[in-house]
């Protein structure tokens, strides 16, 4: 058994991966959890770490199953291959994602980062840089802005933010 690359339609990974499933191949979506504003709040979601790639395991020979069911599968395009030869998976690279991507489960990639420049957008204070502090529940974030020549610490919603470069 090897593992082998698939190309997924626009946002259907896990759909892909479902039905494949279904058909009882053996694959893998390496996910990452991100924090992303929804509603006007932080919430934390799960990417795939490779947006239109998931991972199959296949044998190859006479014993193994048909390749065939794979391309007509739903949310699936196609097997990545290199000329007519699949592209091969070094087993390693799985087994690394696969420790990486329990290593991320603990802490989710935030949106905004402390000390990062941030930007507001929306209320009195729109158009003023300020530098973001922390998260303080799901609703409301921390912004240092300097007013009047002092520094001063402001409760603001996420929604209201924009990084800046």
């Amino acid at each position: 058994m090897h593992w082998y690359l698939v190309h997924t339609k626009p946002r259907q990974e896990s759909c892909a991966l479902q039905n494949l499933q279904q058909q009882g191949y053996a694959c893998y979506l390496p996910l990452l959890p991100v924090e992303k504003l929804r509603q006007g709040s932080l919430a934390i979601l799960t990417e795939p770490l490779f947006p239109r790639y998931l991972f199959i395991q296949l044998g190859q020979g006479n014993s193994a199953r048909s390749w065939a069911p794979i391309r007509s599968t739903r949310g699936v395009n196609r097997l990545v291959s290199f000329g007519n030869e699949p592209a091969k998976i070094d087993d390693r690279l799985i087994d690394l994602l696969q420790q990486q991507e329990t290593a991320f489960q603990a802490r989710p990639e935030q949106l905004f980062k402390p000390g990062e420049k941030v930007q507001i957008t929306e209320g009195a204070f729109a158009g003023i840089e300020g530098i973001y502090q922390m998260a303080e529940g799901e609703r409301r974030v921390m912004v240092l802005i300097e007013l009047l020549s002092k520094p001063v610490a402001m409760r603001i919603s996420p929604a209201s933010l924009r990084k800046v470069n």
